[in-house]
């Protein structure tokens, strides 16, 4: 599994959730799921994770988002990182 994470900062978060919902440059057709965080002050301020099956899936779809333009439109706090899951625990 890797994941393409990025934050953003956006003017309008409703107006910005319908064009992300859209997917116009097609950067999600390979995912298999995505989380979208607010920061607590801030409901503005947009983490982005988006888990793909494999690195060359994120990739691609990082290639995608930034040809596409649609990172000019929001304030970029984090350019799109590929990461994979180093390790995960659960606690009760």
């Amino acid at each position: 599994m890797a994941v393409m994470m990025t934050r953003i900062h956006v003017e309008d978060f409703d107006a910005w959730k319908a064009m992300f919902d859209a997917d116009q440059p097609g950067a999600r057709a390979a995912a298999t799921a995505c989380r979208l965080f607010r920061t607590a002050d801030d409901p503005n301020e947009v983490s982005i994770a988006v888990e793909f099956g494999s690195v060359a899936d994120a990739e691609e779809a990082r290639a995608k988002l930034v040809a596409s333009g649609v990172l000019e439109r929001v304030e970029l706090r984090v350019a799109p990182t590929i990461v994979e899951l180093a390790e995960a625990k659960t606690y009760a």
